[in-house]
């Protein structure tokens, strides 16, 4: 079965005609779907509205107890059921769900190392079974980063991992999976002050050495390397664009 999972960034999420345009998107597909959702951006708003500090190391966010009963109720609850009511809006019928939920998303807090990120989740892995019974009865799963470490304690999630481990158990599942990164860019940049510049297809040689260039960096360099575990696992196909490139108009296409 073809399956189509959609992650959306939280840049698209605070944007309200970008993030309709990428709900129509959702909506308007053929085949079974899965959308995986962030909201980081929303997040540290609310964050900083009740009197506290948003901390963040190399695009991850440290989670302390008080930041983590935020983003729970900020992800599992007005973003990820703002999305299920605009989807259910589009006439598509939409569950909301966390990592917890159903046991989908396995995960451990992460050690403390150099940086002690706090409650934040490393993913153990995802099982395909709960998602594939929701898609039988034509639901359409929204995920949203927030997981578990099966001992009764949240975690604070990437929302990019997690499409990657869904976009992996799917895969393994005999799905042909196609892994779909939207964000505010049209694709991967060589510079990133002119739009125009995406770069595609890119290989793992050619990322290693865009990346020893510098010319990928920061917070893509995570994104990338789920892309390219995604591939190397069996999914079929990943792009990373903006609505255009999803409508096949461009975006950057990884291949193995």
């Amino acid at each position: 079965m073809n399956l189509t999972i959609l992650k959306i960034g939280g840049n698209v999420l605070n944007d309200e005609p970008i993030l309709h345009r990428a709900l129509d998107y959702f909506a308007s597909l053929q085949e079974p779907a899965i959308l995986v959702h962030g909201g980081g951006r929303k997040a540290s708003e609310v964050i900083a509205e009740m009197g506290r500090e948003p901390k963040m190391v190399g695009g991850r966010r440290i989670t302390d107890a008080p930041t983590l009963e935020i983003v729970t109720m900020v992800y599992a609850g007005l973003i990820n059921k703002n999305v299920v009511a605009q989807l259910q809006a589009r006439g598509t019928n939409a569950i909301g769900l966390s990592g917890a939920d159903g046991n989908i998303i396995k995960a451990s807090k992460r050690p403390v190392g150099e940086i002690d990120y706090g409650f934040a989740g490393d993913v153990q892995g995802a099982s395909a079974d709960l998602l594939e019974g929701l898609l039988k009865l034509d639901l359409r799963p929204v995920v949203c980063p927030i997981t578990h470490d099966q001992k009764g304690q949240l975690l604070n999630t990437n929302a990019d991992t997690i499409a990657n481990e869904v976009a992996k158990a799917m895969a393994a599942a005999g799905h042909t999976v196609s892994l779909r990164y939207c964000f505010e860019l049209p694709g991967v940049l060589r510079d990133i002050n002119d739009k125009t510049s995406v770069i595609s297809p890119i290989d793992q040689a050619t990322y290693a050495q865009l990346k020893a260039d510098g010319v990928i960096a920061g917070g893509m360099i995570p994104k990338l390397d789920n892309a390219f575990d995604a591939i190397n696992r069996g999914v079929a196909e990943v792009v990373i664009s903006d609505l255009p490139g999803l409508e096949g108009r461009g975006g950057t296409k990884l291949v193995g």
